[in-house]
């Protein structure tokens, strides 16, 4: 009886394993992508439990090949954000402080008023610059006057559909604009951040809709937005910064899809999975809210942040620009097929309206 209820279990992991692998928008496929840690963990729970306390029969095998199967394809999705993997985002040699910038990225949760708890750890850190997302004009009223003298330069959008953002920073911004990218109810920040030696870099600050019941029937949408960034970062490379709470996870198609059309790359890589949601429930957490950075940066270090009262943990991550020593990255790529895939789910998302 074990041997079966154990061969069930592995045959439903594999299939949820699977299911993930299917180039399609549906929520509920693209939400297998999420869990690949806790599924991996599932199946290495299985295969020992059979291996311990199946008798040898055709469901031990069912058992130990198809959890074995499944704990193998996670650990090859899993194993780039461990530190067993090289890093691909280099550390940096020095911390010079003119050419460094300091970024602390918090979905605020907008129900969730401990913001105090929030303003505390702003001040405690000192970043250079402050993003905040689901930030309504509660939340507003509330971080104005907190960090108005410290951050005095700012991009403001209260809104109280989830999609609300707040930009705070202490270093000049310029030539900024908020742009509605995809839908016309979910904004985007782009700006350009003055470092203290006077140079220039680009910042994308995003939050799209995730694929979910309750938000959106599809992925397509929020696939368009992050797509179409990374095709605008390519079409005009630069130093760029992109941030946020992308609703995706790091290791999804579409964000290594968006790694490679824009050429960004990810802190976390070699370094951890700095998992960011779900704050109030271990065992349901995943790496939902992103720094990634071009070749031109290295990482002096990055963290994520103690609980506030949202159901994201607040991330921080600290980049010394050295464009000189952007020849030691290994800058990911995309092929004429990957651009051709990529613009495709652009216009789609462009064109085909949300019905959820």
């Amino acid at each position: 009886m074990l041997g079966i209820l154990l061969g069930s279990i592995a045959i439903v992991l594999l299939l949820a394993t699977l299911i993930a692998r299917i180039h399609l928008h549906w929520w509920w496929i693209r939400s297998f992508e999420f869990p690949r840690l806790q599924i991996a963990c599932l199946a290495l729970i299985t295969w020992l439990l059979a291996a311990i306390f199946v008798e040898p029969g055709p469901w031990l095998w069912v058992a130990l090949l198809t959890s074995g199967i499944t704990l193998l394809f996670q650990i090859y999705y899993i194993l780039p954000w461990t530190p067993l993997w090289p890093v691909q985002v280099k550390a940096a040699k020095s911390n010079d402080s003119d050419k460094t910038i300091t970024l602390l990225i918090a979905n605020v949760l907008t129900p969730n008023r401990q913001a105090q708890a929030l303003i505390d750890m702003i001040k405690q850190h000192q970043p250079d610059i402050v993003l905040t997302l689901e930030s309504d004009q509660w939340w507003q009223d509330q971080l104005d006057p907190a960090l108005a003298e410290q951050w005095p330069h700012s991009v403001k959008i209260p809104l109280d559909n989830l999609y609300g953002m707040h930009l705070y920073s202490h270093l000049e911004l310029s030539n900024t604009s908020v742009e509605w990218l995809i839908q016309d109810d979910i904004p985007s920040i782009h700006t350009r951040v003055t470092l203290a030696n006077g140079d220039s870099i680009r910042f994308y600050a995003l939050h799209p809709r995730p694929p979910a019941p309750s938000e959106s029937e599809k992925s397509l949408w929020r696939d368009a937005e992050l797509l179409l960034v990374g095709k605008k970062i390519h079409e005009d490379p630069q130093a760029t910064l992109v941030a946020g709470d992308l609703n995706d996870v790091a290791w999804s198609r579409t964000t290594r899809l968006f790694c490679r059309v824009g050429g960004m790359l990810d802190p976390r890589r070699g370094r951890g999975l700095f998992s960011t949601f779900h704050a109030k429930y271990p065992v349901l957490r995943w790496p939902l809210d992103h720094i990634f950075v071009t070749e031109h940066f290295t990482l002096v270090g990055m963290q994520r942040l103690s609980y506030f009262g949202s159901d994201h943990f607040p991330i921080l991550a600290t980049f010394c620009y050295r464009p000189s020593r952007q020849d030691e990255h290994e800058t990911p790529e995309a092929d004429a097929e990957e651009r051709s895939e990529a613009s495709e789910t652009i216009q789609e998302g462009k064109t085909e309206k949300q019905e959820t």
